[in-house]
């Protein structure tokens, strides 16, 4: 899914997609009481480039997904609500059908992979754990 295909699905599921400051983070999605999603970009990530499709996509994956947590969560719950955002971006970004036809034409490097999908090489580092091994667990394999 391009970038641009990204903003239409929030705009077309009523997410706002705002330019807020997050240097820690550089982007973030909240659900106020009523159950309405908002997504926050810092600037730094609002360049056009891999950057800006990878958080875009993972904060679309916590609002279409409903996970979110907050600062009293446990540790283990808040990196679950994590995994299931960064799966679904996962999708969205790299088709596994894509990957595999990657791989098969010769892109196996983790920086060539990321080239071609537009994302990061730690994001494809996640999608190849999670077609593979089934988590996103790269700290185990890479």
């Amino acid at each position: 899914m391009e970038t641009g295909a990204l903003y239409d699905l929030a705009a077309q599921q009523n997410i706002p997609v705002l330019s807020f400051p997050l240097p820690q983070t550089g982007s973030m999605s909240v659900m106020d009481e009523a159950g309405a999603c908002f997504i926050g970009m810092d600037a730094a990530v609002l360049d056009g480039t891999t950057q800006e499709r990878v958080h875009l996509s993972h904060e679309l994956g916590h609002c279409l997904t409903g996970s979110f947590y907050n600062r009293y969560a446990p540790r283990d719950s808040r990196q679950r609500h994590e995994n299931r955002a960064d799966k679904w971006a996962i999708t969205a970004l790299i088709p596994v059908d894509d990957l595999d036809d990657a791989v098969a034409q010769g892109c196996t490097e983790v920086w060539d992979l990321a080239d071609r999908f537009g994302v990061t090489e730690d994001f494809i580092k996640k999608a190849v754990c999670y077609y593979v091994h089934g988590n996103v667990a790269t700290e185990l394999y890479f």
